[in-house]
């Protein structure tokens, strides 16, 4: 009961961090919601071709220092479950993908929490987020979308953490999926405009 109780806790704080939305907090201090413009993502690719590099900069920490605290709540407020692991770092890990990506503070209209993900993916398991990054860096270097490095990086999450050498839970692997699966569905849009080949490429400033 005890448990249950500070992982609701933990979810609650995880989504309501999460929902603070950076690149809408930081685009209010120019005067622009980053949402009325380019792809109408609430991101940081979007913010860097609406704002310019500073505000992508601090998007790019204010996502990953949310995903981080989150998590880090929920691993010291519930510790390590025995045959689990640190379920309350990943219950609080995934709430503030989630709050990210549907805000209450901003009528549940978010972004595609690709960057909070990947902290959260960092705190669970940081070897693994290693590897997922270099395969994102790959794909990105090869076909310039930086939406497909994170889809297939995200779909690649629940298979690798399956990898014995990883040492991970049934648990952890169903938490990476959940990840996997809400980041593909964000990214549904992209993955439409990528298969027409209007899907805007890195250092493009034409949106889509």
């Amino acid at each position: 009961m005890i448990l249950a109780l500070k992982l609701v806790f933990v979810a609650l704080v995880g989504y309501l961090l999460g929902s603070a939305n950076t690149s809408i907090i930081v685009g209010r201090f120019y005067g622009v919601d980053v949402r009325k413009h380019g792809s109408g993502n609430a991101g940081m690719t979007n913010t860097l071709r609406t704002l310019g590099k500073t505000a992508a900069i601090l998007v790019t920490i204010g996502d990953i220092l949310k995903g981080i605290i989150s998590c880090l709540i929920g691993m010291y407020l519930v510790g390590e479950v025995p045959g689990i692991g640190y379920l309350g770092l990943m219950v609080g890990g995934i709430t503030a993908i989630l709050g990210h990506n549907w805000p209450v503070y901003f009528g549940f209209k978010g972004g595609k929490g690709i960057l909070t993900t990947f902290s959260v993916i960092l705190m669970m398991n940081w070897k693994i987020g290693l590897v997922l990054f270099g395969v994102f860096l790959i794909i990105v270097a090869i076909t310039r979308y930086v939406s497909l490095g994170s889809i297939i990086g995200a779909a690649l999450f629940p298979v690798v953490s399956l990898i014995p050498v990883f040492n991970e839970t049934y648990v952890f692997a169903l938490f990476a999926l959940i990840l996997g699966l809400m980041a593909i569905i964000r990214h549904k849009a992209n993955i439409k405009r990528i298969l027409e080949g209007t899907e805007s490429k890195l250092g493009q400033k034409k949106t889509g």
